[in-house]
């Protein structure tokens, strides 16, 4: 790119910055030295058309022109154990600790659409996340967080939507217009095939609900993102960062198709898709890759589905260091690894990011470790000042070789993906690789891979194949009594006995109805919801209309 484009481009950016928003802050180094905003070539850059600067397309460096000058990223800690009313006590304490919004993290029968008194719950209820029943648990949850003025999170994706609903009901009981909720639902099922394994249908029913959920919100709830497309949960199972960026944009590009095949202008419906990826431990990759995603998108969303506004082109995406670089030895390991990880997903510049405790690998974090992660971040947002300019490593011959190289890592994936499939779109190839068991066997062999340099010594990890001498005395961690399975399932026979049952099987039955046409499942599930039907009534009265899904044996 020659200089004078160079020069007309900082000028456009120019004219972005000094519009926007910016924080009332001291922009200088630690010993006084003033810095800009942005930096960039002083002459010719034969880079920068692919680079290009900060909130402007390819987005490479960033949505905003002003970076983290204009509003630093979102500190959004995932929590949930327990009960609910336990769950709110650690919601309130993020909160009133400087937390910025809130993510839930539900138990396992809850993510397998399962009431806490299903023979198949026994032994789970509480213990990886909350336990959510009916709509009551939801209210409970929030009960004196107003949903109206907090961003909320919700980590789950097979009965996503009956969840959903129950927040809606949740909100509109403390009289919150719905209307005004802003917050994600996660509702990624191809990832849940891919990787995750939680799912409850086959994946056909599935995105009919997922379809129903984005024409209801794009219709009645414009600042909400019913999609988080998952890129964690594939990069925890053990893919290199060039599979997590290529699967995870690939099954974006899938909910893209579900759009527009229902009809919906990808103008207003791709602004409510967000993303959610893993900052690993490989620092400058990590980097790359947040680059990389942004820049595809933004290209695949304009060029190839016919996006015109830049809101639709962006990627927006949440990040969680990687809960698998954590080791039970030596966990205080574990504050340094966090803190590296953290830093990595700001400078490759994450809308909003979740820190792990030092204790998660053992059990769900303590009060303590809780308050360690959470203040890693502010601690990097307050003290460190690399939010005083965006894209700082922009232009990096390494971060930018990197970036360019993912890149290209992805754009062939999305090679193989298509061609997978019957009819040249995404959607049809991931059905297939699904199917086929494609995915599964990629992340297996990168994964074993990695085991295998690990077990030789080729990989290091600190406290587990090196400098493995210690003084760590055992950590105490968060048990989570038995006494709240029983408790919650106490409470759970007294709501059934105290509702309009005659109500509950009318909505039910209602919603049944809906899902044999084609009519918008959303507000059916909203009124069975709404007269206290349970998580797993819901899901189990769709389960005997769908049938369900048992993946095929592979070897």
């Amino acid at each position: 790119m020659d200089a004078e484009r160079v020069e007309a481009g900082r000028a456009r950016w120019q004219a972005r910055f000094d519009g926007a928003r910016k924080r009332e802050a001291e922009f200088r180094t630690l010993s006084g030295i003033d810095v800009e905003p942005v930096y960039g070539p002083e002459g010719a850059d034969p880079r920068l058309e692919r680079i290009g600067w900060p909130g402007e397309y390819p987005f490479t460096r960033g949505l905003h022109p002003t970076g983290y000058r204009g509003k630093a990223w979102t500190i959004r800690q995932f929590a949930g154990f327990g009960n609910a009313r336990q769950t709110n006590e650690r919601y309130k304490m993020i909160l009133g600790a400087g937390g910025g919004g809130l993510s839930v993290a539900f138990d396992m029968p809850t993510l397998m659409g399962r009431d806490s008194d299903d023979p198949r719950s026994l032994g789970e209820v509480g213990h990886c996340g909350v336990a959510i029943d009916s709509a009551l648990d939801m209210d409970l949850l929030f009960d004196g967080i107003p949903l109206g003025d907090t961003t909320t999170s919700m980590t789950i994706s097979g009965p996503a939507v009956p969840i959903f609903c129950m927040y809606v009901v949740a909100a509109e009981r403390q009289g919150v217009p719905v209307g005004k909720l802003n917050g994600t639902l996660q509702t990624d099922i191809f990832k849940e095939y891919i990787a995750q394994k939680e799912w409850l249908f086959a994946p056909e029913p599935h995105l009919r609900l997922i379809g129903d959920l984005m024409e209801f919100c794009a219709a009645e709830i414009p600042a909400y993102k019913p999609l988080s497309v998952s890129g964690y949960h594939i990069r925890e199972a053990g893919s290199t960062a060039a599979q997590e960026l290529a699967f995870t944009l690939a099954d974006g590009f899938g909910y893209v198709e579900l759009g527009l095949s229902r009809g919906l202008d990808v103008d207003v419906f791709a602004p409510g898709l967000s993303f959610f990826f893993d900052a690993h431990i490989d620092f400058f990759e990590e980097i790359a890759k947040f680059r990389a995603a942004r820049r595809i998108w933004a290209r695949w969303l304009r060029d190839v589905y016919g996006a015109k506004t830049d809101k639709a082109q962006w990627l927006r995406f949440h990040t969680q260091t990687a809960g698998v670089s954590l080791t039970a030895q030596q966990p205080y390991n574990n504050v340094v690894r966090t803190a590296v990880e953290a830093l990595a997903a700001v400078l490759g510049g994450t809308n909003s990011l979740h820190t792990n405790a030092l204790d998660e690998v053992l059990a769900l974090p303590s009060a303590k470790a809780a308050e360690i992660a959470l203040r890693t971040q502010q601690v990097l947002m307050e003290e460190t000042e690399i939010v005083n300019v965006a894209d700082p490593l922009g232009g990096s011959w390494y971060v930018e070789a990197l970036t360019d190289r993912l890149e290209a890592e992805a754009e062939a994936i999305f090679t193989r993906i298509r061609e997978m499939g019957s009819d040249g779109t995404m959607t049809s190839g991931i059905l297939r690789g699904i199917e086929d068991g494609w995915f599964m066997s990629e992340i297996a062999e990168a994964a074993f891979d990695y085991q295998r340099k690990l077990e030789k010594g080729e990989k290091r990890i600190v406290g587990v194949n090196c400098h493995t001498a210690s003084i760590d005395e055992p950590l105490e961690i968060l048990r989570v009594s038995h006494e709240v399975e029983r408790e919650q399932n106490r409470v759970l026979a007294e709501r059934r006995a105290g509702r309009d049952q005659a109500a509950v099987d009318a909505a039910l039955a209602a919603m049944v109805q809906v899902a044999r046409g084609e009519g918008n499942m959303i507000p059916a599930m909203l009124d069975a919801a709404r007269a206290e039907a349970t998580l797993g009534e819901i899901c189990d009265a769709l389960r005997d209309e769908w049938g369900v899904y048992l993946e095929p044996a592979r070897f």
